[in-house]
C-alpha cells in the first residue's frame, strides 16, 4: 500500500498538477462508486445494458471502476496524510477481534 500511495503521489504531481481538494475528491469517489453500481446492477442485478458494448466487456469495466475508486481513495489518504498500510493492519485486527466467531455463528451464511 505504501508503494501505491507513492505511485499515486508521483502521478498527481507529474500529470495532475495538484490534488483536488478533499470535498472534490469525495464527490469524485461518489461518482466512481455510482459508475460501478450502474455496471453491477446490469451484470448481477435485474437491469439490462442499453449498449451491448458494455455487456461484452463488463468484467473489464468493473475492474476499471474498482481501480478508479482505489485511486481516489488513495488520493484522499495522501492528502490527509493517512498511512493506508498501517490503517489496514489496524482494521484487520479490529475486524478479527469483532468477528472471530460472528460469521461462523451466522446461520444465514450456512444456508
Amino acid at each position: 500500500m505504501k508503494e501505491l500511495q507513492k505511485q499515486v503521489d508521483v502521478w498527481i504531481n507529474k500529470y495532475g498538477v495538484r490534488y483536488f481538494n478533499e470535498l472534490t475528491n469525495l464527490a469524485l469517489l461518489t461518482e466512481e462508486i455510482g459508475e460501478l453500481a450502474k455496471i453491477m446492477a446490469r451484470v448481477y442485478g435485474e437491469q439490462s445494458f442499453k449498449n451491448t458494448e458494455y455487456s461484452l466487456n463488463s468484467k473489464e469495466k468493473i475492474a476499471e471502476e474498482l481501480c478508479d475508486i482505489i485511486f481516489v481513495c488513495t488520493c484522499l489518504a495522501n492528502q490527509m496524510d493517512i498511512d493506508l498500510e498501517a490503517e489496514m493492519k489496524k482494521n484487520f485486527k479490529k475486524k478479527t477481534i469483532r468477528d472471530e466467531k460472528r460469521h461462523f455463528e451466522n446461520k444465514k451464511l450456512r444456508e
